[in-house]
Parts: structure tokens; sequence; C-alpha cells
């Protein structure tokens, strides 16, 4: 099993794009299909913390994974007064360090520790990684300071 998910994986890894002269911020701005997650990172003060040396292991979600929000949800987010709330959602996309999928795959069933500080559940399921239940869609998009793995859906820290 281990095997068949380390293949498609590499296979993502095959045809993705290679931006490591580019930072995170400026990898996602040139990728076109993050709009959201820029447009948050910046309400949220975060640009110069992701642009800064890391590494950061990034998991971003799509435009289309912010659409599958409640209706109003983004628009609430990107309000200054939720500014607490933006911060700590999208810190909980984000681990320290550089972690590759093949280092991603080794990790199932064990939780990661966020930038947010709370804990991310990892898992493989019929040769699909995912973080929390955000399935992994596109890997190892190689930064000036850290790795971007895209996923389909925004993850939300636990409750406190």
């Amino acid at each position: 099993m281990r095997k068949i998910v380390l293949a498609a994986l590499m296979g993502l890894f095959a045809t993705t794009s290679f931006a490591a002269d580019k930072d995170i911020v400026d990898t996602a701005v040139g990728a076109g299909s993050f709009n959201t997650l820029v447009a948050a990172v910046k309400a949220a003060g975060l640009v110069d913390v992701l642009k800064g040396d890391g590494p950061f292991t990034v998991f971003a979600p799509t435009d289309e994974a912010f659409a599958k929000l409640p209706a109003g949800t983004v628009e609430s987010l990107l309000k200054p007064e939720n500014k607490d709330k933006l911060v700590a959602i999208l810190t909980y996309h984000v681990v320290p360090g550089a972690v590759k999928a093949e280092k991603v795959v080794t990790l199932d069933g064990k939780k990661v520790k966020t930038v947010q500080g709370s804990e991310a559940s990892i898992a493989v399921k019929d040769g699909s990684v995912y973080v929390d239940k955000a399935k992994v869609v596109k890997t190892d998009i190689v930064t000036s300071n850290g790795v971007i793995h895209v996923i389909d859906a925004v993850i939300l820290p636990p409750a406190k």
C-alpha cells in the first residue's frame, strides 16, 4: 500500500513545476489558483512570516477549496475584527520544516504539530494522502523557504 501511495505522490511530483527561486508567497501568487489564500494571508498580516527564512510546509487550499466553505465565510474571516480567527486557521495549514511527500506518507496515522499549535492528522486512504479531511492533490512544490502541498479543502483547527 505504501508503495502505491508513494508512486502516486511521485507521479504528482513529476508534474509539479518548481519555484525554488521564489518564496512561498510569491509562488502562491504566481500559481494563479491561490488568490483567496493570498488575500487571506495579506489580511492576516502573515506575508512577512511566509516570506521569511522558514523552512515551512504549507498545506495550501485552492480557490476552489475556499469556495466550498459556507457562503459568506471567507468575507467574514477577511474582516479586521476576525483577524485572530483567520490567523489561527491559516497557521493551522503550516508545519515547521520542509516536509516533502515522501516523508508525509510515512506519517500515516500520526499527527503533526502545526504553527498554530494544534495537531493535524495525516492519513493514507485508498492511495491518497489526507491532512485532516482535506485530500492532498499536488505535492512538493519546492520554494526558496519551504514546500507547498496543495489540498482540496480548508482545514480548521480544533475548537479550544
